[in-house]
């Protein structure tokens, strides 16, 4: 006998015909329409994330116990084939109420409905078709396959092998989306092409046995037998041989004789085909917050003017003699600036990072138990790379995040900023955010492995501010390298824009970022480079601190005695990565929810 389903309405008529009271009964209908959104909802994104896991091997797995075997597929009927199938995820969305969810499970709702409006705005807009940018790059991400790795069994080794011999046919589908890219006029500026084929060039070897692929075959551990390790170095080295080095041959020629000179010639990204619409969605990709280009324009030049003044005063303060201009060379060119060595300046970096890890309790009620390394930026990518950078280790991973320290170049590393750098990309800032996110493990897979740049890139950037009230700067130098990189994220927003959106040149861009912060020229380039290969992206930063520190102030101004900073930089971290609008409305709860303690509570006292 089929079951028939009970609405919501056909239990109302049943119990009013019992002639019990319309209020109780539309409350239990209320909760049962509650339970049946909630029931959707939660089997909706887990098939989603089942879905999503397929498509993508890696996800939420890299470091764990099942080895991943697989790489991404990323053909045209691939990207076809899961934006028809989040169109639908869409579509099944519209019909559940994000209010009838309650608060958790809608703070769920609104995040994962973002995540398919990116997924499906990326296809929409041909966002694919560009693979790479002057930071990072796909060829990029398959060089450090085995630094995601564990390589503790012979099955680590089969897995890994399997990606190697799966390389190839991935590397011609990538080639084969910038060839699409190329047809529609959708690829990356040419004026950034220069030197990228060094990350390329720098996994074409001679032998099989010197490239960076096989270095996990170099020492395998005893518990692979000695017949085995032969067989897995022998596979490995011919997996290498003859097809990862020739997809990086082919991948090569493609980009010197075909991609770089068919490249545009124009800059913003709103001159691309349908290049409104794309910079508008990188912007809510980034940014989470409904912004125009204009409002975050006119927002970098006030930032701007406020910084430069308090840059005027550490100027003064020092007693320095000369223009603006002036102190900016004189920063740049002085050797006292400058670490030596390569050692010198990850030593300087491990010093502060071991400073404010001592510190960290009395700012922070809940830390981490993943613990962080200090590494240098490899070589490969080092001479585009930033001055540094947070690389994340999975739940499972057998090992820590690592803060990269570039030192190549060491003249355009300087010294006075690397305790911003280190507060932003260690502790308190990517480390700490991200280490106890991994551990919110009662939240959806989907919300655990989401990183939202505006809060992620705000929480580090307000944590480079901290850093003043956790007494890490030593002289007035580092204060003025932390104004510098805080003066740095606020340029984003005026040359991201201006070139994006309102047709600035490169020329315009390297000056207006030369002329307002301390970074070395070297830094000025790779930094301009970033900006017009990847739009919107810079936006996070400033956009991300400032809404944060707004919140603060805010909460600061009405609780008075009773606001607790511990309190709120946990409440804030324990949110995970979450969307501005999101964090807006979950602080101003959670400080409502104070004040009504705390009316509550004098009350009871009169």
């Amino acid at each position: 006998m089929k079951k028939q389903r009970i609405t919501h309405r056909a239990i109302v008529s049943a119990l009013l015909a019992l002639g019990l009271g319309l209020a109780p009964l539309l409350a239990l209908a209320e909760n049962t329409a509650a339970i049946d959104h909630s029931a959707r909802f939660k089997a909706l994104y887990e098939k989603e994330w089942a879905f999503r896991k397929a498509e993508f091997p890696g996800l939420g797995r890299d470091g764990g116990d099942t080895p991943v075997d697989r790489l991404t597929r990323v053909s045209e009927e691939d990207q076809n084939r899961r934006y028809e199938f989040w169109k639908q995820v869409r579509t099944d969305l519209d019909a559940i109420d994000c209010t009838a969810l309650g608060r958790e499970l809608c703070i769920d709702y609104r995040m994962f409905r973002r995540q398919m409006d990116q997924f499906i705005a990326d296809y929409e807009t041909g966002a694919y078709l560009i693979p790479f940018n002057s930071d990072w790059a796909f060829w990029v991400g398959f060089s450090r396959m085995a630094d995601r790795s564990n390589f503790s069994r012979e099955a680590d080794f089969e897995a890994y092998l399997a990606r190697l011999e799966e390389l190839p046919l991935v590397m011609d589908e990538y080639i084969g989306l910038m060839r699409e890219g190329l047809e529609r006029g959708f690829t990356q500026p040419r004026v950034i092409m220069d030197g990228r084929d060094v990350s390329i060039r720098s996994q074409i070897v001679d032998e099989p046995t010197e490239s960076a692929f096989y270095q996990p075959f170099r020492s395998l551990p005893s518990s692979v037998d000695e017949e085995t390790a032969a067989a897995l170095q022998a596979r490995a080295a011919t997996a290498i041989g003859e097809g990862v080095v020739p997809a990086y041959r082919e991948l090569l020629e493609f980009f010197l004789d075909e991609y770089a000179p068919g490249a545009r010639e124009s800059l913003g990204a709103s001159e691309l085909p349908g290049g409104e619409r794309y910079y508008q969605e990188q912007i809510r990709r980034y940014v989470t917050l409904d912004m125009t280009p204009r409002e975050i324009h006119d927002l970098g030049l006030s930032e701007v003017a406020r910084i430069r003044a308090e840059m005027d005063v550490i100027i003064n303060q020092v007693e320095f003699e000369g223009e603006f201009a002036d102190f900016i060379d004189f920063l740049r060119t002085d050797p006292q600036f400058y670490a030596e060595t390569p050692k010198e300046l990850l030593a300087l970096a491990s010093y502060y990072a071991k400073k404010v890890d001592g510190r960290l309790p009395q700012w922070f009620g809940q830390l981490p138990r993943q613990p962080y390394g200090v590494a240098p930026v490899p070589d490969e990518i080092a001479p585009f790379f930033t001055a540094g950078r947070y690389v994340g280790a999975g739940a499972e991973a057998r090992r820590g995040g690592y803060y990269w320290v570039n030192t190549h170049q060491l003249d355009s590393r300087t010294l006075y900023t690397l305790p911003a750098l280190t507060l932003h990309e260690a502790a308190p800032g990517h480390h700490l955010q991200a280490a106890l996110a991994l551990e919110q493990e009662e939240r959806p897979a989907f919300r655990r492995n989401d990183y939202i740049s505006a809060y992620g890139e705000g929480w580090a950037l307000y944590a480079e501010k901290l850093g003043v009230e956790m007494d890490i700067y030593e002289t007035p130098y580092e204060d003025f390298g932390r104004l510098t990189y805080e003066m740095w994220r606020a340029c984003r927003l005026v040359i991201d824009t201006g070139v994006h959106a309102f047709g600035w040149n490169r020329e315009q861009a390297l000056d207006y970022l030369a002329s307002n912060t301390a970074l070395s020229l070297h830094e000025v380039t790779t930094e301009v480079d970033r900006y017009i290969s990847w739009p919107g992206q810079a936006l996070s930063y400033k956009l991300g601190e400032y809404t944060i520190w707004e919140l603060r102030r805010d909460a600061e101004s009405r609780l008075g005695a009773d606001f607790d900073l511990r309190d709120f930089h946990d409440y804030v971290l324990g949110l995970g990565s979450v969307p501005l609008d999101v964090l807006r409305d979950e602080v101003e709860r959670w400080v409502a929810s104070l004040e009504r303690l705390e009316a509550t509570s004098q009350a009871a006292e009169s």
